[in-house]
């Protein structure tokens, strides 16, 4: 069961960010433009965050294995039109399909998992391997969709997660048990739903249109203005439902407030720093796609190694010293790495990606174990929704807003333009790590 549940997680994660890889090529053979390629990224990881708590509240309200198989089912549905997709437009479209399977797949798989492992110290070391597939889902994406772009071509970057997904839909009909849940006692949440989801599709699409049809148009400023009155209309709405999509009670709570900041906040960083540090290395350092997933490979693998050590740690330290610990080691990686465009050898990307990826890896477990046992034990399904809702949350913006700066130096034109972009974005990321970090030791 464990198998399956952290194979679901690095496949989830893994498609958001094997798609770093495999952008510059399949941008050349579909023609995308530069914002059409930011939208490739988001399509995927704003449409992950928007559902994640309907899909939390759906697995609780519906049983957690019909959840965790119809989300292979949409997953696997969404690569294939990815993978055959004949111009940007589809493979946003598609990509949009893809994004409906992980809001099933993740908070019942960690809902099953809490279920399931009632010792608090082997939970937490349950739920220390859970995060640590988060890191391997970023370790191996890069990798796998280098490996795969070079050898067979992009669009088996997506095919593969067709294969994946079925497999992993069998196994859970043979491995996982049923869960029957009570009757629910009133009506699931649409109206929250659907105002959370334009909510935050405003406030992206004015982040990702801003650099190109300027930041005081009708339309970026206008979407600004939409994304801040459905939120508002959102909370409201909330307040009054009888089974809200969120319990504004639990954001109120500081340890649970703490841990998604910090979680959302290192992923902010995280995703644009392999989208667009990708970017960079394939276009002006002319890496092939293997190679860059290369040399993308000690972030990942930082995480990847730090996760369970972390996990077993929170059982030991307090979560505030290793979530701080985590936040700052990332912020000194992103400083570091701001010098991009330096002409320092590979030690200083290897070390620089090497610091964010351990600060991720030692922040991610605590985080999770803190947000889940926050909260009543009937809402697990819904608080780790919310955590992972944050952590996607963060991703897109990260790659709207950060990507918003590198695309406005590189309109400039060349390496030094790309590399300038690149490196304010990485600052005002350690910026925001930092205050995360103040925050987060004030609530906790």
């Amino acid at each position: 069961m464990l198998a399956i549940l952290v194979i679901a997680q690095v496949m989830s994660v893994a498609s958001a960010n094997l798609i770093a890889v495999a952008l510059p090529p399949l941008s050349a053979d579909l023609h995308a433009s530069p914002t059409q390629e930011q939208w490739i990224v988001d399509a995927y990881v704003l449409v992950f965050a928007a559902l994640l708590v309907a899909g939390g509240v759906l697995s609780d309200r519906y049983g957690r294995r019909r959840a965790l198989i119809a989300g292979f089912a949409l997953f696997a549905l969404g690569a294939l039109g990815s993978a055959l997709a004949p111009n940007p437009s589809v493979l946003i479209a598609a990509r949009v399909v893809q994004a409906l399977g992980p809001p099933l797949i993740l908070p019942a798989s960690l809902a099953i998992l809490t279920a399931n492992v009632t010792d608090p110290v082997q939970r937490a070391r349950a739920i220390g391997f859970w995060g640590a597939a988060s890191g391997f889902g970023v370790a191996i994406g890069p990798v796998l969709g280098g490996a795969l772009v070079s050898g067979l071509g992009w669009r088996w970057a997506f095919g593969v997660n067709v294969v994946v997904a079925a497999g992993l839909a069998l196994a859970t009909v043979r491995v996982i048990p049923e869960h029957r849940p009570a009757r629910p006692a009133h009506r699931f949440d649409h109206v929250g739903a659907l105002l959370v989801t334009f909510a935050l599709g405003a406030l992206v699409f004015g982040l990702i249109e801003g650099p190109a049809r300027g930041w005081t148009s009708a339309e970026v400023l206008g979407s600004f203005a939409l994304a801040a009155l459905t939120l508002a209309a959102f909370l409201a709405a909330e307040r009054r439902h009888p089974a809200p999509l969120i319990d504004l009670d639990l954001l109120r709570a500081p340890a649970f407030a703490a841990a998604n900041l910090a979680a959302a906040t290192v992923m902010f960083v995280l995703l644009a720093t392999t989208v667009y540090l990708s970017a960079f290395l394939q276009t002006f350092r002319e890496l092939t796609p293997l190679q860059t997933g290369l040399a993308l490979l000690p972030l990942g693998g930082a995480v990847a190694l730090l996760a369970p050590v972390s996990g077993r740690l929170t059982a030991h330290i307090r979560p505030r010293t290793l979530i701080a610990l985590g936040l700052l080691c990332a912020a000194a990686g992103s400083v570091v790495l701001s010098r991009i465009g330096g002409d320092d050898g590979p030690a200083q990307l290897w070390l620089a990606l090497l610091l964010i990826g351990a600060g991720a890896g030692v922040a991610f477990p605590p985080t999770t174990a803190t947000a889940v046992s926050s909260v009543p034990g009937e809402r697990t399904g819904m608080a780790s929704a919310i955590h992972n809702a944050g952590r996607q949350v963060g991703a897109t913006l990260g790659v709207a807003a950060l990507g918003s700066i590198v695309i406005a130096h590189a309109t400039q034109g060349g390496a030094a333009a790309y590399a300038d972009g690149l490196s304010i974005a990485l600052l005002v990321g350690a910026g925001a790590l930092l205050a995360a970090t103040g925050l987060t030791l004030k609530l906790l």
